[in-house]
């Protein structure tokens, strides 16, 4: 997929890699309509790229609903929709429902709202692209949060899902899932930071991804090295996360 020309949907993009993304897509010459909840700090930001924004909080679907008809109203078209849009939480498995309920409506079910909204538009003309951000989370898992892993798993899964399903239909699908970025939702878990890249290194791959359209984007070699050792010995792989574990956890309490 080439960006230029083409309208295009970010989610989540008044900081992180959502502003990274859209800030690149606009360099490519896309028409980029900027979302988030954040509505001083993202319109400022799209203000500041040359983009349109638009408010909307993705754990809700009328705000997704007025999100999807405003584009299409104003541009016509959706080419490209990223719900990029995330939340992290350190939550373990007593967490009560409303923690449990609140990153779920965020990270998964922001991002069914958008296919369930965007899709049908995108079915009758015969092409679209959808682009979820996951996490390597969600090949992997997060040590911290098991929300975060549990949401992000999902979000791989639904990906896969919609990929197999439409692609005979003319709709293209990208997951992506990237390990430490500089980002402030990082900066919650330092231990994700010891390999970090920016968010334009981040923009960078997802553009040459969507050029490919490749359906798994990562941007760390170990993202997938690791991900086959996973596969290849489960119980290792469980082992080893058991020691980081309580690696982690101690240096957080030193």
């Amino acid at each position: 997929m080439e960006l230029k020309n083409k309208n295009v949907v970010v989610t989540g993009a008044a900081s992180g890699i959502g502003l990274g993304l859209a800030a690149r897509f606009v360099t490519e010459g896309a028409r980029v309509v900027m979302s988030d909840l954040a509505t001083s700090a993202g319109a400022d930001r799209a203000k500041d790229l040359g983009a349109r924004f638009v408010a909307a909080d993705v754990s809700r679907e009328s705000d997704i609903a007025v999100l999807v008809d405003d584009v299409l109203t104003h541009e016509g078209h959706i080419d490209l929709f990223c719900s990029n849009a995330g939340i992290a939480t350190r939550m373990d498995a007593l967490a009560d429902d409303s923690t449990w309920e609140r990153i779920i409506d965020v990270n998964l079910n922001g991002q069914i709202r958008a296919a369930r909204h965007v899709l049908p538009h995108m079915l009758e003309r015969g092409e679209g692209y959808l682009l979820n951000t996951a996490s390597a989370a969600g090949l992997l898992t997060e040590l911290e949060s098991v929300g975060y892993a549990t949401t992000k798993h999902a979000s791989v899964g639904f990906s896969e899902w919609l990929a197999f399903t439409y692609r005979d239909r003319g709709i293209g699908v990208s997951v992506l899932c990237p390990e430490g970025v500089h980002t402030p939702m990082a900066e919650q878990a330092p231990y994700l930071l010891h390999n970090a890249i920016t968010v334009e290194d981040v923009a960078d791959t997802v553009v040459e991804a969507l050029r490919a359209e490749r359906f798994m984007i990562t941007t760390h070699a170990s993202t997938l090295e690791r991900f086959r050792l996973k596969a290849v010995d489960y119980e290792g792989y469980i082992d080893a996360l058991v020691g980081r574990r309580s690696q982690v956890l101690g240096a957080n309490a030193g």
